[in-house]
């Protein structure tokens, strides 16, 4: 099993450091002018090998997760649309930045551009920054959603190889909902005094 990993952010980072100390293969796809002389990056494309195009990292991986900022998310969508996505399966890890147009999830614009592919959402609760918004280590499970329940299995298990809980939240039309969701934390932190980090923790009753 090998894992892509799409966008140089701090949850793309952090996340593929999870799996390669979980013992999975990783690599990660970033744009053509993305500075790889950032210290982290560095590390890891002298050590590892492991920094190559959008195109590149989705040819060799089974799962690939998107993790990248939205301006980038286009050239992303044409990276996939150019490469065979047969037996491989796509998981969007972003959150739209617009949060009044909550309609037009990025999962669902990404299931726009390759419509036949498995796509799945999970991990959009961490953020993009993650871990600075999670300093602690507190927050340990993620929601996902996805149509393919062939494919449900396997996604649950990747998410828990690198210690989440892994809640299912039905089909992929509920992205939208996972978005709003980490958008109502936002809004939380911007009208607290304090300026912490707010996440939320499913309670069963």
């Amino acid at each position: 099993m090998k894992v892509g990993i799409l966008g140089g952010t701090n949850l793309g980072k952090t996340l593929g450091k999870k799996f390669m100390e979980a013992g999975v293969d990783v690599v990660f796809g970033v744009r053509s002018d993305f500075d790889t002389e950032l210290p982290e990056w560095k590390i890891l494309n002298r050590f590892y090998n492991r920094l190559c195009p959008y195109e590149s990292a989705i040819i060799q991986s089974d799962f690939v997760l998107i993790c990248s900022d939205d301006q980038y998310l286009p050239a992303i969508c044409e990276s996939l649309q150019s490469v065979d996505l047969d037996d491989k399966i796509i998981i969007d890890c972003t959150n739209q930045l617009n949060s009044q147009d909550l309609t037009n999830s990025n999962t669902l614009r990404i299931q726009k551009a390759i419509p036949k592919a498995v796509l799945f959402k999970a991990f959009n609760n961490l953020g993009l920054d993650y871990p600075e918004e999670d300093v602690l280590g507190f927050v340990k499970e993620t929601y996902f959603c996805g149509n393919s329940l062939d494919h449900k299995k396997q996604v649950k298990r990747l998410i828990e190889l690198i210690g989440y809980k892994a809640i299912y939240a039905g089909m992929l039309e509920n992205a939208n909902l996972l978005e709003a969701f980490y958008h109502l934390s936002q809004v939380i932190r911007k009208n607290r005094e304090n300026n912490d980090h707010y996440h939320f923790k499913l309670i069963a009753v």
